[in-house]
């Protein structure tokens, strides 16, 4: 025989509000612009630190490794995720596109994997970004 559960009303969890301060608009944006900057802001110094000595050398591996840097287009939908993979970097795309780095035709497997490196390197960029706003809403330690 199988027994019955207990069903028990749950409560519905309080969400908890957190003020948009000027922080967490200024730390993503510095973090976004400059890895690790919008932890950096907020005192987080390691962890800035650590974030900017991982993201930058990625980045700048990938366009020693003669990587393609993505630039915006409606065609190839990798292209486009390509490129919103490397606008995530931030900075070091703007200035990338500005130099005209990474403006070349794949023709190598070092190259291929250079361009992953450097969609990676947005990508993580973005995440660092999101978690230097949730250190600023006080929702993270």
């Amino acid at each position: 025989m199988a027994a019955k559960s207990n069903p028990q009303k749950a409560e519905p969890r309080e969400e908890t509000a957190y003020p948009l301060t000027v922080m967490a608009v200024v730390a993503p944006a510095a973090g976004w612009l400059v890895p690790g900057l919008g932890h950096m802001v907020q005192k987080r110094w390691i962890r800035g630190f650590l974030l900017m000595a991982s993201i930058v050398p990625m980045f700048l591996l990938g366009l020693t490794m003669q990587g393609k840097i993505y630039s915006p287009n409606a065609g190839d939908i990798l292209d486009m995720l390509g490129f919103i993979g490397d606008l995530g970097a931030g900075g070091l795309y703007m200035l990338s596109k500005s130099m005209g780095w990474g403006e070349g035709a794949i023709f190598r497997a070092t190259a291929d994997y250079g361009t992953k490196f450097i969609v990676a390197a947005g990508l993580l960029n973005v995440i660092c970004a999101v978690d230097a706003f949730h250190i600023a809403l006080r929702k993270k330690q």
